[in-house]
């Protein structure tokens, strides 16, 4: 077993030379960051480790701050549809890894990990591990301490990983190909293949207001700062100032600050307020805590400092804190794992910003009213949003009827008058020739309808033969059409309320009686009416 061993160790050290190492942290290491930028003012300056920064409140909130909003972000696996990216929710290789990166982490200790490790070395290192069908079944987050970038000869990245048995990497100095390693990097300013925090940037500020507590620990433990002195006009024994100094800690210190001492023989008590010198030890603690902020995009309102203008309304100080700080890190984190999965094109995986983007109560609502009314969102979805079941007849848009198409207006414009009710270039509708049979059909308004028809016809006739130019026959021929059209609809009622069995087209027309029984009062008007012209025109 042990010259198996050895024999390893050495073809990896030839392995490793016809690599060029590359270094893992620019003036970086897990020990401290010394500076490398030789100013006067800053020579031999020796910055906090990482560890020693992280004790600085600004520094670790602005760390888990931004990791965990990016953690808590649920990540879909999306496919393209005609342009819009639709969850997957079912039946991919990848759910499992997405939702179960690994055996000791969940989804959000996982996001967390890498996060939190791209904030502080610039570099996140994911091992992929894969099953017998070479999907990738497994993430781990790497110590970016125990991995080195290796450039070949041929420009090929490959990566040496220590030993760590938490990711069951139990061999040491193993070379990997890049196909094996997810490298999420950031700020790479002086090597491609090499991330730079922005602890970099910050680190002296940092620095400094860790000296600042300490020193002012220091001070106020020892008690160096009494709260007055007492004064006297004369010379009093040191006896008299033990008592005074011990009735003055016992009667107004502790519980029993703010109480009422009243002092004889012209003796004042004379209080010692913040100097000059100590409130600008406060401003430079504050300044550093803006400075901390601003490398790391952070907003300032976060950590204490003041609320921009717009802080009325919430989803403005959320966009503008995606936008500044997050948005670069996510959009990094989907597209690393999008090419560390291997997915297929048309596929790809999309952190779930709505946990992030909430809106307040009011705002959801009213922007949900909004997209429903608007006819672009349904209902089902607006109540997804809140957090509500889908209800029936709700999977569709909504728009109210009088709305057009701009296709519809259109052919609308083009006709020669656009607003008239009935345009030329659009046929009217022609009746209905057998209209659905009615149960009950009147006989008599059938038989007046056949007596009016064939008496304006009559008169008709006499206009004709006698060439009377005064009479407009024209209107009387649309009357007569108008009633015959009538007729032949009831007439159609009538036979095939009759003879429902038979084909309504073999059934012959009846003919008009030669008398009705019963005329409605319409067209008894307008028959009498043309007899009494006929009359007129014989005189």
């Amino acid at each position: 077993m042990k010259p198996l061993r050895s024999a390893r160790r050495m073809v990896a050290r030839i392995f490793a030379r016809a690599f060029t190492a590359v270094g893992g942290n620019f003036l970086w290491s897990w020990g401290g960051l010394r500076d490398g930028f030789h100013r006067t003012f800053q020579q031999g300056v020796i910055v906090n480790g990482k560890d020693s920064l992280l004790h600085f409140s600004a520094v670790f909130a602005c760390v888990t701050g931004i990791a965990s909003d990016i953690a808590k972000l649920r990540i879909k696996l999306c496919e393209n549809e005609n342009g819009i990216w639709m969850e997957i929710t079912e039946k991919q290789p990848w759910l499992t890894v997405l939702r179960k990166p690994n055996h000791f982490q969940n989804r959000i200790q996982f996001c967390e990990q890498w996060a939190i490790s791209k904030l502080l070395a610039g570099n996140s290192y994911i091992l992929k591990a894969r099953d017998g069908r070479g999907v990738v079944n497994a993430l781990y987050v790497l110590d970016p301490a125990r991995v080195y970038p290796l450039v070949a000869e041929n420009g090929d990245v490959y990566y040496q990983l220590s030993r760590d048995q938490l990711s069951r990497q139990i061999e040491n100095s193993v070379v990997l190909p890049a196909r094996a390693i997810i490298h999420d990097r950031t700020n790479c300013l002086y090597h491609p293949l090499v991330g730079i925090s922005p602890l970099t940037a910050c680190a002296l500020s940092a620095t400094m207001g860790n000296k600042i507590q300490e020193n002012s620990t220091y001070f106020f433990q020892n008690k160096a700062l009494p709260g007055g002195v007492i004064t006297a006009p004369g010379k009093i024994s040191k006896d008299q100032v033990d008592d005074i100094e011990k009735k003055f800690q016992r009667q107004f210190s502790g519980e029993n600050i703010g109480n009422v001492w009243v002092l004889g023989n012209e003796m004042k008590f004379n209080p010692i307020t913040m100097t000059a010198e100590a409130a600008q030890l406060a401003e430079q603690l504050k300044w550093t805590v803006e400075d901390i902020a601003r490398a790391f995009h952070y907003p300032l309102f976060k950590l204490g400092g003041p609320l921009p203008p717009y802080a009325g309304n919430v989803e403005a100080l959320i966009i503008s804190y995606y936008t500044d700080c997050l948005q670069i890190l996510i959009e990094s984190m989907e597209l690393c794992l999008d090419e560390g999965l291997e997915l297929p094109s048309g596929m790809g995986t999309e952190l779930d910003l709505d946990n992030l983007m909430r809106m307040d109560t009011a705002a959801l609502y009213d922007a949900n009213n909004k997209g429903v009314g608007g006819g672009w969102l349904a209902p089902n979805e607006a109540r997804f949003k809140a957090n509500y079941k889908p209800a029936s007849g709700g999977e569709s848009p909504m728009i109210q009827q009088q709305n057009y198409s701009l296709a519809a207006l259109a052919k609308r414009d083009a006709q020669p008058d656009p607003f008239a009710r009935t345009p030329a270039s659009i046929p009217v509708p022609a009746p209905e020739i057998n209209p659905t049979p009615s149960k009950e059909v009147d006989e008599t308004e059938i038989e007046a309808m056949s007596y009016a028809v064939a008496r304006m016809e009559l008169g008709i006739g006499i206009f004709r033969e006698k060439q009377e130019p005064k009479v407009n026959l024209s209107n009387i021929s649309q009357k007569i059409e108008s009633i015959a059209e009538k007729l032949s609809i009831l007439a159609a009622k009538k036979r095939e309320s009759e003879e429902a069995s038979r084909d309504p087209e073999q059934i012959p027309l009846p003919p008009p009686p030669e008398k009705p029984k019963k005329m409605t009062k319409r067209i008894e008007r307008d028959s009498n009416n043309l007899i009494s012209a006929i009359h007129i025109s014989e005189e």
